[in-house]
């Protein structure tokens, strides 16, 4: 027994030490990946060699009309003359012209692959990179994202090329400390570095989720790396809010959890493909929550059903769609990316809110390139034409000659909007003449007496106000209506 606690003893000693370890370097790891360095010069040194200066070349058009006419026997007549047979031997009026423009990139592979930004490259017809050593070669486009901006290149090197890997975008944190790269306003690499400013910020894609950094970022910065401590890229700079041209501190860069799903697409099809739900919808908000009997306004209301995988399997306008393939749906831009990210083909459950009740829909998903343009779902024809005035609104049926003036088709049915009171909760929920009221309390309508009903039935329902599906221009949206 003696001997036994003679050994466990400092066994239990060097056990401790090495969980002790183990936990300090752990911490270690997560410091060096979000904390402050003393310096970011090793750093640098590290990543450098995997970043690129892209330079593209476009042929622009020629450009018509005449030379400028100068005055016989003006001093500048000589001087317009040669300037015109340089620059056109042929005589044959100008040569296009040859346009340069710079940007910057990085390397996510050993045999070539480079990451950009979409608006880098669009339209050239040559594309250089320079590498940080000096060394130049050509690059081929293998693919492009306008929606996210990014542009996935390729270039043939004789030997293995420095190359980064992608971090997870989701871990950073408001604060945490980034470094960027790139080639701003054509001075060649060059190092900055801030902290995170925000997350998930959106500037007008469908599927943006932006990091804003303080780091600066500058006009030839477009397509470069932003790093975490640990050099990985967890985004890529595509954007700057500036009055002027120039850094300000209002950087955005594209989340790398984004990036990387698109690269992988374009790397093995050379294009995208999104998953494609087919229906169209608008947030949730509090007056439509209560005006439907939802406990929270969360989730994607869906305004219209177009020819697609969603009609196919029976969801509705109106339907609330509170869950997509397991995942809560907070709202459309969540639901938006979530589709996006789901593979071609794949059978999902979709449950929606429907009449007070929950309903699963089993839904195999389209392709989102292949469907632009679908056409929406139409409505049953109108009843005689009618007057009314309705909660500050004037409305009427729609008649032929209204359809053509609104440019609807000759199935959508409704009420057209003719006046409303300034003064009226209508106006403030910026329904305005011209617009066409097709659904209220989520049933379609094709006469005023339709929407007195409904509306006397939200009352009779102790509702406060009632859901009406307004179309203007064609695009649908809900608007809850106060009936009080």
């Amino acid at each position: 027994m003696t001997l036994q606690r003679t050994v466990s003893a400092p066994l239990r000693t060097f056990w401790a030490l090495v969980v002790g370890l183990a936990l300090v370097m752990a911490q270690s790891l997560a410091a060096d990946a979000r904390g402050a360095p003393e310096s970011f010069a090793d750093l640098a040194d590290k990543i450098s060699p995997s970043v690129v200066n892209i330079t593209t070349t476009t042929t622009v058009a020629a450009r018509s009309g005449q030379a400028p006419i100068v005055p016989e026997g003006s001093p500048f007549e000589d001087f317009f003359r040669d300037f015109n047979d340089r620059m056109n031997p042929g005589g044959n009026g100008q040569r296009p012209r040859r346009s340069q423009a710079l940007g910057s990139g990085f390397v996510i592979s050993e045999d070539g692959y480079i990451v950009t930004n979409n608006h880098v490259i669009e339209g050239a017809d040559e594309i250089q990179i320079e590498f940080f050593s000096g060394k130049e070669l050509p690059a081929t486009l293998v693919g492009t994202d306008p929606n996210t901006d990014i542009a996935l290149l390729k270039v043939e090197a004789d030997t293995a090329l420095s190359h980064v890997p992608f971090g997870d975008s989701d871990v950073m944190r408001v604060g945490d400390w980034v470094m960027a790269m790139g080639n701003p306003l054509g001075q060649g690499f060059s190092v900055s570095a801030g902290i995170v400013s925000a997350r998930n910020r959106a500037l007008s894609g469908t599927y943006d989720d932006y990091i804003q950094t303080d780091a600066a970022i500058n006009r030839g910065n477009s397509g470069g790396p932003l790093f975490n401590m640990a050099g990985e890229v967890i985004g890529v700079n595509t954007a700057i809010l500036s009055p002027n041209g120039g850094s300000i501190g209002i950087g955005f860069a594209m989340s790398s959890n984004v990036v990387t799903k698109v690269v992988s697409q374009l790397k093995e099809y050379g294009e995208t493909r999104r998953g494609w739900l087919g229906v169209r919808i608008q947030d949730v908000t509090e007056d439509i929550a209560e005006s439907m009997d939802l406990k929270t306004a969360a989730g994607a209301l869906v305004t219209d059903v177009p020819e697609g995988p969603a009609k196919e399997a029976g969801m509705l306008a109106g339907d609330v769609i509170i869950s997509f393939d397991g995942k809560d749906v907070a709202d459309t831009r969540s639901l938006v990316r979530t589709v996006g990210n789901t593979q071609v083909g794949k059978a999902v459950r979709v449950k929606v809110y429907r009449d007070g009740k929950t309903e699963t829909l089993l839904i195999t998903l389209g392709r989102r390139e292949e469907a632009e343009g679908a056409v929406p779902a139409v409505a049953p024809a109108p009843e005689a034409p009618s007057n009314a005035d309705v909660l500050g609104m004037t409305v009427t049926v729609l008649t032929d000659e209204m359809r053509e003036e609104l440019n609807l088709s000759g199935a959508t049915d409704g009420l057209v909007v003719t006046d409303v009171a300034e003064d009226s909760d209508a106006f403030e929920k910026n329904i305005r003449a011209g617009d066409v009221i097709t659904e209220a309390g989520q049933r379609k309508i094709s006469g005023p007496s339709d929407l007195e009903d409904r509306i006397a039935e939200a009352k009779d329902a102790g509702r406060k106000s009632i859901l009406l599906l307004v179309r203007r221009a064609g695009e649908p949206r809900f608007v809850a209506l106060p009936i009080d």
